[in-house]
C-alpha cells in the first residue's frame, strides 16, 4: 500500500542540495543569450523602431521583432495577444530574403499594457543583450490608457481592442427563480459593495528557459509552465510549425500558482533557436517578471443577500466587473468560476448574477490559485457573516441551515454533482476550533491589541470546466521474465513545487503492487508522454490518478497475456461538462468541487493597524490522500498565500504603470507573517468521481482565509472591511470611523 503513506517527496534531496537543474541553470556548448526589449507604456501606437545602433554593437546576433514571428498571436483560450507588438516602420528596412513579409494581426502594431514585448535581442552574452536593447530607439504615438473598470465601460470609452467592443470581453448571467420578489419577502438584507486587489505571483524562480534544436531537428524549449502541451501548441501556432516540430521539456519549474499557464519566454526563444540555430538562453529579472506575468483578476462587486428572520437564505443578488486587463489570458473562465462561486456554498432558490470581464490597460489578469473564486467567497462569505451579526445567529450554525448537499440545486438550477460534502466539512472545521457557538473570552496581551474569530467556508470545481474536453494520458510499461522487475511510467504533469510527480510515483506503485524503486518515471516532455493537462484547476492528482491507474490495469492484463514487455497507453476522459446558458446560466458547469471551511483568530492593533492571525484551522476534504504529509504542505502554503493577498500584498499601479515592481515595494510574507498555529484538518470522504475517491484540494485552503480573517477582524474591533487588502491605512481609516 503505498496511497495514504508519506513517502519523502522524490525531488527533496535534489532541491535542498542545490541539484536540481532549474530553467536558470542550464547551459549548453555555443549558447547565446536573449533580453527583451519590454513597451514600459500602458498605451500607445508603435509608429517606428530603429534597430540601428543596437545591431552595430559588437557580439550582438540578432534582433526579432513581431514582424519575424509567422503568425504573431498567442493565447490560452483565445488568440486575441501579438507575441510582440509590430512597430509601422523597421530601420534597418528588412529584404525580402531576411525577414519575409507575414500577415499583420488586427491587433498588432499597438501596446496595450507596460509589460508588451516589442523585440528579442540576443548576442553572445546577456550584458551585450541589455546594453544592445537599451540602445534600441521606439517612436510611440500615446494613446489614452483605461485603467478603471467602471470608466471602460462608459459609452465615450476608447475602445481598446477590436475582438471586444464597448471594452467587454465575457458576460455572464444567472437567472434562478425571481430574485427581486424574493427580497421583498426578507426580513433582513445584508447589501454592501466590495473590491479586491491584483495579486502577483511571486515564485521562486523567474521566467527563464533554454531552447536549441535537438538530435530530430525539432525546435526543443526546455521551460518553466504548467503544460507542456499547450506550451507546445502555442509555440507551434504562432510559428506555423506541424506539433510534431516543437519538443517541449519542463526541468525543475520553482513555482507557479497559475503564472506560468500563459506565455512568457516559450515563443520567443524558440523563434530564435529556429532561425539562429544555437542554443539561446534567457532569465527574467524580478522586476521583468512583474510587469511581464498576469496577476489575480482585481474584482469590482456590488452584493445582495436576504433571509428570513430563522436564517433561512431566500434570494441573491450580485454584480461583478472583473478588471481583465487588454487580453483574454484565461479572464473567460475565471469569471465563470466566480459567478457560480459568488452565492457561496449554499442552496438559494433565487438568485440573480450579472458578471463581466472588462478589458483595461491594466497589466493583464489571469490564472492564480483559487482561479476567481477567492474573490467570490470573499464576498459570499462576508455577507454571511453579515447576515449572521443581523440575525443575532451563530454563522456556523447560519451556514449548517444552508449548505448544498446531495441533491441540492445550485446557483445554475442542476444537481451539485454526488459527493458534496460541504456540511461536514464545517462541523469538523467547527468542532476542531473549539466553536461552540458562544462568543469565546478573548485575552489580548495589552489594552490596545483586540482579539477576535472568525469562520467562513467554500467549494471550488476540480477540473477545467463550462464545456471544455478534459482528457490526461498515461503509458505504463512493464518489463521482466517470469515476474516483473521494473515498471516505467510515462506522464507529462507538471511538477510545480506540490509534489505531483511524487504521487504519481504512488499511484503507480498502489496500481502496480509493485514497490516504488522499481518503476522509473519518464515525465514532462511532449517528446515521450501524451497530454497531461495543465497542472491548474485543483486536477492533477484527481486526473492522473484515472490515467495512471487505467494504464497499469491495460498493463497487467497484457502481462498475464504474456506481452513482454508489456505496454499499454490509456486516455482518461471524464464525464463531460456544460456551458452556461447565456440568459439564465442554467448548465453542468463542473466535473466535481473541492470543499474548505476555516476558522481564524487574530489580534489587531488598533494604534498601528497591524494584523496578527494567531490561528487557523483548515479543515479539507480530500477525499482520499495520498501523501498526507503533502497534503499538509499544501494547506500550510494555501493559508499563507492566501494571508498575503488578504492584508500585505499591495499590488499597485497608476495610469497602468506598475509601481510595486520589485520585493522591496511589494511585500510578500515572510517568516514573521504567518500564523503562530495553521491546523490542518484533512477528511477524506471518498469523491464518487475520483479514482480510490481521490478529490483535488490544492487550491482549497486558500478560498476562504479572507472572509474568516476580515469577521475576525470585525469580532475584535466592531468594523467590517469590505476592501482587500486590509492595509494597516485601511484598517485604521475605519476604526477611526467607528
Amino acid at each position: 500500500m503505498t496511497i495514504g503513506v508519506s513517502l519523502p517527496r522524490i525531488d527533496a534531496l535534489a532541491k535542498v542540495t542545490g541539484q536540481a537543474p532549474y530553467p536558470g541553470d542550464l547551459m549548453m556548448p555555443g549558447m547565446l543569450h536573449a533580453k527583451v526589449l519590454f513597451a514600459r507604456r500602458p498605451h500607445a501606437r508603435v509608429k517606428a523602431m530603429d534597430l540601428r545602433e543596437a545591431l552595430r554593437l559588437p557580439g550582438v546576433v540578432a534582433i526579432f521583432t513581431g514582424l519575424d514571428v509567422p503568425n504573431n498571436e498567442y493565447g490560452l483560450v483565445l488568440f486575441d495577444a501579438p507575441v510582440m507588438v509590430s512597430p509601422d516602420v523597421l530601420l534597418p528596412a528588412p529584404t525580402a530574403r531576411e525577414r519575409p513579409s507575414y500577415p499583420r494581426k488586427p491587433f498588432d502594431g499597438v501596446v496595450r499594457h507596460v509589460g508588451e514585448k516589442l523585440a528579442f535581442i540576443v548576442a553572445e552574452s546577456e550584458q551585450i543583450a541589455a546594453r544592445a536593447r537599451d540602445l534600441i530607439r521606439v517612436e510611440y504615438e500615446d494613446l489614452p490608457a483605461l485603467t478603471d473598470v467602471h470608466a471602460a465601460l462608459l459609452p465615450d470609452a476608447p475602445q481598446l481592442h477590436p475582438h471586444y467592443p464597448g471594452n467587454v470581453m465575457k458576460r455572464y448571467r444567472i437567472r434562478k427563480g425571481d430574485a427581486e420578489a424574493a427580497f421583498a419577502q426578507c426580513d433582513v438584507i445584508i447589501e454592501d459593495v466590495y473590491t479586491t486587489g491584483a495579486q502577483e505571483h511571486a515564485y521562486l524562480q523567474p521566467e527563464a528557459g533554454l531552447a536549441y534544436i535537438d538530435e530530430q531537428g525539432r525546435v526543443t524549449v526546455l521551460v518553466a509552465g504548467q503544460w507542456t502541451h499547450e506550451d507546445q501548441h502555442q509555440i507551434a501556432h504562432a510559428l506555423n510549425l506541424p506539433l510534431d516540430q516543437v519538443r517541449v521539456i519542463y526541468p525543475a519549474i520553482g513555482g507557479a500558482f497559475g503564472g506560468r499557464e500563459d506565455m512568457s519566454v516559450q515563443i520567443v526563444l524558440a523563434l530564435a533557436a529556429l532561425r539562429l540555430r544555437r542554443p539561446v538562453k534567457i532569465i527574467w529579472t524580478r522586476e521583468e517578471s512583474i510587469i511581464g506575468h498576469h496577476k489575480r483578476h482585481p474584482m469590482w462587486f456590488r452584493a445582495r443577500l436576504g433571509a428570513t428572520r430563522e436564517g433561512k437564505l431566500l434570494a441573491a443578488q450580485v454584480e461583478i466587473r472583473a478588471d481583465a486587463g487588454p487580453y483574454a489570458y484565461t479572464s473567460t473562465k475565471v469569471l465563470g468560476n466566480a459567478t457560480v462561486t459568488c452565492t457561496g456554498p449554499y442552496e438559494i432558490p433565487n438568485v440573480a448574477v450579472d458578471a463581466c470581464a472588462v478589458v483595461t490597460n491594466n497589466v493583464p489578469s489571469g490564472a492564480f490559485r483559487g482561479f476567481g473564486a477567492p474573490q467570490a467567497l470573499f464576498v459570499a462569505e462576508t455577507q454571511m457573516n453579515k447576515l449572521a451579526v443581523a440575525l443575532g445567529m451563530d454563522p456556523v450554525a447560519l451556514r449548517l441551515k444552508n449548505a448544498l448537499r446531495d441533491g441540492s440545486l445550485t446557483v445554475n438550477n442542476t444537481p451539485i454533482p454526488a459527493g458534496c460534502t460541504i456540511a461536514q466539512v464545517i462541523e469538523q472545521c467547527a468542532q476542531r476550533s473549539g466553536w461552540n457557538g458562544a462568543r469565546p473570552a478573548h485575552h489580548a496581551r495589552e489594552p490596545h491589541l483586540a482579539v477576535g474569530r472568525g469562520f467562513a467556508c467554500g467549494h471550488k470545481n476540480v477540473g477545467f470546466s463550462f464545456g471544455f474536453p478534459e482528457r490526461c494520458e498515461a503509458t505504463v510499461e512493464l518489463y521482466g521474465g517470469a515476474q516483473i522487475e521494473r515498471a516505467v511510467v510515462k506522464h507529462a504533469g507538471a511538477e510545480c513545487g506540490q509534489g505531483a510527480h511524487t504521487v504519481f510515483l504512488q499511484i503507480a506503485a498502489h496500481a502496480l503492487g509493485l514497490p516504488t524503486e522499481s518503476i522509473e518515471l519518464v515525465l514532462s516532455d511532449t517528446a515521450t508522454s501524451g497530454s497531461s493537462g495543465s497542472a491548474s484547476a485543483s486536477r492533477l492528482t484527481f486526473m492522473a490518478a484515472h490515467a495512471i491507474r487505467g494504464a497499469a490495469q491495460e498493463a497487467l492484463r497484457r502481462w498475464h497475456d504474456e506481452e513482454r514487455p508489456a505496454i499499454a497507453h490509456f486516455v482518461y476522459r471524464p464525464r463531460p461538462t456544460t456551458p452556461l446558458d447565456e440568459e439564465t446560466g442554467a448548465g453542468d458547469p463542473n466535473i466535481t468541487y473541492g470543499y474548505v471551511a476555516q476558522s481564524a483568530e487574530v489580534e489587531v492593533d488598533t494604534e498601528t493597524g497591524q494584523i496578527h492571525v494567531r490561528r487557523i484551522v483548515c479543515a479539507d476534504d480530500v477525499g482520499k490522500a495520498v501523501n498526507p504529509q503533502q497534503v499538509i504542505g499544501q494547506i500550510e502554503g494555501g493559508v499563507v498565500q492566501a494571508l498575503g493577498w488578504t492584508h500585505l500584498e499591495n499590488f499597485v499601479s497608476r495610469q497602468g504603470h506598475v509601481l510595486s515592481a520589485h520585493f522591496s515595494t511589494y511585500l510578500i510574507p515572510s517568516v514573521l507573517d504567518i500564523p503562530d498555529q495553521v491546523e490542518s484538518v484533512i477528511l477524506e470522504h471518498p469523491d464518487p468521481h475520483g479514482a480510490w475517491g481521490i478529490r483535488g484540494m490544492a487550491e482549497m485552503p486558500f478560498l476562504v482565509t479572507a472572509p474568516a480573517v476580515v469577521a475576525a477582524i470585525h469580532d475584535a474591533t466592531g468594523v467590517w472591511i469590505n476592501d482587500l487588502p486590509i492595509t494597516p491605512e485601511r484598517l485604521l481609516t475605519k476604526l477611526k470611523q467607528r
